[in-house]
């Protein structure tokens, strides 16, 4: 299986991350920054309700399974 990721927005009144999910990494085998940057844009798509609100996704640290 592949690593997991939590998923985090940033709150702007209160300047915290907030965790709101996680992501599962599907492929295989690395691919250095790549991977992480297709995964922090599909977890923009899955948790982002408005443009807006997508800029405030980001990937935070990987979870040990």
């Amino acid at each position: 299986m592949g690593k997991v990721y939590r998923v985090y927005r940033l709150d702007h009144e209160t300047k915290t991350k907030v965790p709101i999910g996680t992501i599962r990494e599907r492929r295989n085998q690395s691919r250095g920054s790549a991977n992480l940057a297709g995964l922090a844009k599909l977890a923009q798509k899955t948790y982002g309700d408005t443009p807006e609100d997508r800029m405030r996704i980001f990937l935070g640290e990987e979870l040990i399974a």
